[in-house]
């Protein structure tokens, strides 16, 4: 089921319960798509608990089809324990990866599987790519509000953490842009670490650094 958030300002702004609403982001004048859901309680505990040291972390341009291997070879290499929540994040992402490369219509990916801190800040802003895909597995998730001047929104909402969402960005073909910015949450927000998923695109891989690159 899909549904806009309220009229006017956020208007641009289309939630869903399914994660096939992601597509929405393809309807016109949709600048975001945001699947709302609960986090698994077992999960989130595992995942909130776990060492910070212990986070899968990496950066890879790859298949989508490629990402469930590729992120369980990785969860080995940064000593993230084995076992069913490990199964439940590596499946996720494989899931959403899938998702995403439908939606966009490309063959490959730039994932990025990264912790942050609390002493990270980035002001409000528009992803400089075409689209992106973001979800906060751990720690409080993205902030978004729409700007009429591209200063910072007057008010903001914030995905609920595991909801994944597609963002417009810059070269989005669709023009005028919504004004609708995003951040990662502020200082005073954070709770210690956050991990957060982000993918991106990749329609020319050949033109793409060879570092970190799987076909």
């Amino acid at each position: 089921m899909l549904r806009e958030i309220g009229q006017g300002t956020m208007d641009c702004v289309v939630r869903s319960s399914s994660p096939d609403g992601l597509a929405a982001i393809r309807r016109p004048g949709c600048a975001a798509a945001i699947c709302e859901r609960s986090p698994l309680r077992d999960f989130q505990s595992w995942i909130n608990e776990l060492a910070p040291d212990h986070l899968p972390r990496t950066r890879l341009i790859l298949r989508a089809e490629m990402v469930c291997d590729a992120l369980a070879e990785i969860a080995d290499v940064c000593g993230t324990p084995a076992g069913r929540e490990r199964d439940v994040l590596v499946d996720d992402v494989s899931a959403l990866s899938a998702i995403f490369a439908d939606v966009m219509r490309c063959d490959f990916l730039r994932l990025r599987l990264e912790m942050t801190s609390a002493s990270e800040e980035l002001d409000f802003h528009v992803n400089d790519g075409m689209a992106q895909l973001i979800c906060t597995y751990r720690g409080i998730g993205t902030q978004y509000g729409v700007s009429n001047d591209g200063g910072n929104p007057c008010s903001f909402s914030t995905v609920p953490t595991s909801s994944p969402m597609i963002l417009r960005g810059a070269h989005w073909p669709e023009t005028p842009m919504s004004g609708l910015l995003y951040r990662a949450p502020r200082v005073a927000d954070t709770q210690g670490a956050r991990l957060e998923l982000t993918l991106d695109p990749v329609f020319e891989p050949e033109k793409e650094p060879h570092r970190h690159f799987l076909h």
